[in-house]
């Protein structure tokens, strides 16, 4: 973090963010991550976090999390807080919500029956294997657990992805989940359509405006697009299989490496000071 140069800090528009194991530590979000959330959105900053997790996991954050949206099921989902960005409001937390989805409800429809045969697959063909305790908050992706509820040992987490991958669909591994789903989508295709939506701007045109923080091999697709892109220091369990690295590495794992990157984004501009 230390050779990430004040100048391009301080051009920095917007902060995108994994939330497992980059805002979280042991599940929860920490004080210190979810303060970093708000300084950054009172300094003007867009803020968006960007989740394998399912829409229906990810609506009581975004109802209460200071960020701009949340991008859920790698790509396929969103959900704005109309509050935060100024399109209404309202005292009911959940009306404050507006899902916006990447394929038409035709295309959802299909995917959705075609990928519980695929699961159903890997419950069978894999010993050991079991979705993911937030599997009925998934609306176009699947996930079976690795290392949240269970684990998985490398070469079982390498036969689900096979198959998945066997199957026709695009498949990642993320801290605790192996997600699979059909379509083009994925995190950096969900950052540049949700930037588009909200915002009016081209992400892939504007990359130095923008930093991404992540922590394992699913976000590789941001590292590699963002020049500005850190891990937090736990990014480090997945350096043997990471192809894509971030550019710079926190101190700290975590809510709390986290914290430092906000921290340093802060620093360099000064509270309230926004760049357009």
């Amino acid at each position: 973090m230390a050779q990430w140069p004040q100048a391009q800090r301080r051009g920095l528009v917007g902060v995108l963010t994994d939330i497992d194991d980059t805002l979280t530590t042991d599940g929860a979000i920490t004080a210190d991550a979810l303060q970093a959330l708000a300084d950054l959105k009172a300094a003007g900053f867009a803020v968006i976090a960007i989740t394998g997790r399912p829409v229906g996991w990810s609506e009581p954050f975004a109802c209460s999390w200071p960020v701009d949206a949340i991008v859920a099921e790698n790509g396929a989902v969103a959900l704005l807080n109309t509050s935060q960005i100024g399109l209404q409001r309202n005292q009911d937390k959940r009306e404050l919500l507006s899902k916006l989805y990447i394929q038409d409800a035709t295309t959802r429809q299909t995917n959705f029956a075609r990928m519980q045969q695929v699961a159903q697959r890997v419950l069978a063909e894999v010993p050991g294997t079991r979705l993911s305790e937030d599997s009925p908050g998934r609306e176009t992706d699947i996930a079976i657990d690795h290392s949240e509820f269970t684990c998985l040992p490398p070469d079982k987490i390498a036969q689900v992805v096979a198959i998945l991958r066997a199957e026709g669909m695009h498949a990642t591994v993320s801290s605790i989940h192996i997600n699979g789903w059909f379509g083009e989508h994925n995190k950096w295709v969900g950052a540049r359509w949700i930037v588009r939506s909200l915002f009016g701007r081209e992400l892939e045109g504007e990359p130095d405006r923008w930093a991404y923080v992540g922590d394992s091999t699913n976000d590789q697709l941001m590292f590699a697009a963002l020049p500005h892109s850190i891990g937090v220091a736990n990014v480090r369990r997945f350096e043997a299989n990471l192809s894509s690295k971030p550019r710079y590495i926190t101190c700290g794992e975590r809510g709390a490496g986290f914290a430092e990157v906000a921290q340093a984004i802060l620093a360099a501009r000064g509270a309230g000071v926004v760049a357009s």
